[in-house]
């Protein structure tokens, strides 16, 4: 057993990851462009100056930061009241708390939006950090986050879980040195997901099954 877990938020602990994918989908015919199915799963875990040069490299020409800004008010109107918790969540978050790993959320959504899921969810107190996308310089994929995470958390990376759902989180944690395990939700695992991964599963459920067998 790990001494610490890291969380992605959007597609791992909630299932919100599908509803910034309708959103990026229903949107971009007002700015002009048709829907490219390749855009969800690239745009998929980035933030900042990341996200705003994948828009760009699969929308030439198109107002980023508008379009951006678009899908996310739209988003946080899905989710004001109530956020779509995933398969397994309680569970693995109860055992890794009954082991005595430190846990914490490293997402590249804004603080304030991790804060209100973590309260819709009833999970407050149970997460020893947060961190957001704006805590680094470098967005997912680069490892930053998750290098910040556990240095916060008193670990070395090669010491924690990383548990993600989308590659360019997968493949920081992969560069963070940590454990990473992928949960699938909207993207598939490529070649480097498969190598790089300690485990790729459906649900936390199964992680949560697998850590108690001493499996990873």
């Amino acid at each position: 057993m790990k001494k610490a877990a890291i969380f992605d938020m959007d597609g791992t602990m909630f299932d919100t990851e599908r509803i910034w994918k309708e959103n990026w989908e229903k949107l971009i015919s007002e700015f002009g462009f048709e829907n490219n199915p390749d855009f969800p799963k690239n745009v998929c875990g980035t933030s900042g100056e990341k996200m705003l040069n994948v828009i760009r490299k699969f929308y030439p020409g198109i107002d980023a930061e508008a379009y951006r800004t678009a899908v996310r008010n739209e988003v946080n109107k899905s989710i004001a009241n109530e956020v779509p918790v995933k398969e397994g969540l309680y569970e693995i978050v109860d055992y890794l708390k009954s082991q005595g790993v430190k846990l914490a959320i490293a997402s590249s959504s804004q603080l304030e939006k991790i804060k209100h899921c973590v309260k819709l969810a009833g999970l407050e107190g149970k997460f020893d950090m947060l961190f957001s996308g704006n805590d680094i310089e470098r967005g997912k994929p680069a490892p930053d986050i998750f290098l910040k995470a556990a240095d916060a958390m008193g670990v070395d990376s090669t010491e924690c879980y990383v548990l993600e759902d989308g590659l360019n989180g997968v493949y920081a944690g992969i560069a963070s040195g940590a454990t990473t395990v992928m949960i699938i939700d909207l993207t598939e695992p490529d070649e480097k997901a498969k190598e790089g991964c300690v485990g790729i599963y459906n649900s936390l459920l199964e992680v949560r099954d697998a850590m108690k067998a001493g499996e990873i």
